[in-house]
């Protein structure tokens, strides 16, 4: 059996809200797996000029891909 070529998993909660906007976005842009979509989108991220590092005090629920204000404003910083 060959080698997997991503032998690492990373588990991502998403709410129903979340994972629509992922499915319409992958659907969009004609991408072939959610998983292609979630690397396309963090290779997007990580390429954005402007990132801010999440703050010591940061939590997951921060980091939310829909914008929430009671939540966050999406810079790690809760508002």
């Amino acid at each position: 059996m060959a080698a997997l070529e991503r032998p690492d998993r990373l588990q991502v909660m998403l709410s129903p809200e979340e994972l629509e906007a992922l499915d319409n976005w992958r659907f969009e842009k004609r991408m072939p797996s959610r998983a292609a979509a979630v690397r396309e989108l963090l290779r997007r991220g990580l390429a954005a000029d402007g990132f801010l590092s999440a703050a010591q005090s940061s939590k997951s629920a921060d980091f939310g891909i829909l914008k929430d204000s009671s939540k966050s404003d999406g810079e790690g910083e809760p508002t």
